[in-house]
């Protein structure tokens, strides 16, 4: 099996690789999790429950300076408008606004 990637230590070039089968599915099998378990994105002082509470601790601690609005979000709140969405990531003149929120579905069904 031949893959193409690319090769961050010399300089983004792109490459091929050629695997046995065995070692492709050996590979891939290292990114999946067993039955029951569930995949740890943030822990510690990043876990959603308690950043909040955190990281204003963690800037006392290594004298941070205090992390301050941003200009817009300052010059939206003095206008009163809502928000009127993200920009563009392709041409940065439009802007995309959210339609609908989908809520996350259970997987068992019920």
């Amino acid at each position: 099996v031949e893959l193409s990637y690319k090769d961050y230590r010399d300089g983004d070039r792109r490459k091929v690789m050629t695997l046995s089968g065995q070692e492709l599915l050996r590979r891939f099998l290292l990114h999946v999790l067993p039955k029951g378990f569930m995949r740890v994105r943030h822990f510690g002082f990043l876990a959603n429950r308690c950043r909040a509470r955190r990281l204003p601790e963690i800037r006392a601690a290594i004298a941070a300076p205090v992390a301050t609005p941003s200009p817009d979000a300052d010059a939206q709140a003095e206008t009163g408008r809502p928000f009127d969405g993200y920009p563009c990531p392709s041409c940065r003149a439009g802007r995309l606004r959210v339609r609908v929120s989908l809520a996350p579905q259970r997987r068992d069904g019920g």
